[in-house]
């Protein structure tokens, strides 16, 4: 009995050691603060994750090889046919007498004959022309046709080059907004550079420096830049698609080309006979809009009221009539009372504009059209045959 006591004394005595050691915190004190936490706690390392691009794989890169090459081989084919034009000229100063200037441009070999295309502003007024070639071999040229109208003129080397390749000539018609555009020429002087786009719009009218107009003109944002004048504009295949001949002031990324298509119309014609002989029809007149139909209140709201006609001109001797009396309103004169064109064989004329680029594109000198008139109140259709404008 003794024992058991024993036994028992010391385990109520080590009883609140046991339960003294398992307790950490007494229930009466508060837990630690967080700013006890924070001292006590060690700061976590910077985790640095290290990426490592993966390798692109062969049937990603082939694609990209392959676009590269093909741009690389047109250049390699094509670049030799791009020539460099310098032109002069001597003007006469008041002061320091005879000036010499000089000018440079583009253009590309058109046939094994030795002629070379470019733009007409590229040599308009020079004494003499030089084109050189990729192989720095320079040779005099001269002009031998020329159309300031649509900016193109034709030159012819003196000295035949033996080495001649010309450059193959694409079509206009089959030409899609996004489709590629390369542009080889001499911008600044820096010879055969080569810059790439896209077509970015297609038959833009071109208002050029001589008050006309070019018609169905290419936009494209490959870098164009003075002396790309005369150039090529290319596909993919490295054909001709167009001339570069202009770009948009205070703007980047957009630049004109002539359509080849023009090109085709008018260069062999040039080449034959030095001018190209445009479709004209004697006559004057106003770009109908509403505002106008109200003043003078015309039965239509778009088309070509009739001013004036030639003399002894197209217009005249097909029986059109023109303006028969002056209004003043307000403070401007209008000429009327003349017949009013609304359609050139079956399509719609709108305005001048629609007018000149129908007969530019799609007649010739020669030619016989039919134009519906408004008279009065009576519809009737005329017959005319276009002459070559004087």
């Amino acid at each position: 009995m003794k024992n058991k006591l024993l036994r028992f004394s010391w385990i109520v005595l080590l009883l609140p050691l046991l339960f003294g050691c398992a307790r950490s915190v007494p229930t009466s004190e508060s837990p630690p603060s967080s700013e006890a936490l924070a001292t006590s706690m060690p700061t976590p390392s910077p985790i640095i994750i290290v990426a490592t691009p993966t390798p692109l794989g062969e049937d990603v890169l082939q694609p990209l090889d392959v676009e590269e090459q093909l741009v690389t081989n047109l250049y390699d084919r094509v670049g030799p046919s791009v020539v460099h034009i310098t032109s002069r000229l001597v003007t006469v100063d008041f002061f320091y007498g005879p000036m010499p200037q000089e000018g440079t441009g583009s253009g590309f070999v058109y046939d094994n004959e030795g002629h070379i295309v470019t733009n007409f502003h590229v040599i308009e007024d020079a004494d003499t022309i030089s084109v050189k070639f990729s192989d720095n071999q320079e040779l005099p040229a001269q002009v031998i046709g020329a159309d300031p109208a649509n900016d193109l003129a034709v030159l012819a080397l003196e000295e035949t080059s033996p080495d001649l390749e010309p450059l193959s000539l694409g079509s206009s018609d089959e030409l899609h907004v996004g489709q590629r555009t390369i542009a080889i020429g001499n911008p600044f002087g820096l010879d055969r550079t080569l810059t790439t786009g896209v077509v970015s719009a297609l038959g833009r009218p071109l208002q050029a420096e001589n008050d006309t107009v070019i018609f169905d003109v290419i936009q494209t944002d490959a870098a164009i830049n003075p002396g790309n004048s005369g150039g090529p504009l290319l596909n993919s295949r490295g054909q001709v698609i167009g001339i570069n001949t202009a770009i948009q002031e205070d703007a980047q990324g957009i630049g004109f080309a002539v359509p080849v298509n023009t090109v085709k119309r008018i260069v062999p014609i040039l080449i034959e006979n030095g001018t190209y002989p445009h479709p004209w029809t004697g006559l004057l007149g106003y770009s109908i809009t509403p505002d106008l139909a109200d003043r003078l209140q015309l039965p239509v709201t778009e088309g070509i009221l009739v001013a004036q006609l030639y003399q002894n001109g197209p217009a005249m001797s097909a029986g059109i009539h023109g303006a028969d009396t002056e209004l003043v309103i307000g403070n401007r004169r209008y000429l009327a009372g003349g017949d009013i064109i609304t359609t050139v064989n079956d399509q719609p004329v709108t305005d001048w504009t629609s007018l000149s680029e129908y007969l530019e594109l799609n007649t010739q000198v020669g030619e016989e059209v039919t134009f519906s008139l408004i008279r009065g109140d009576q519809q009737l259709d005329t017959n005319l045959v276009l002459i070559a404008q004087p």
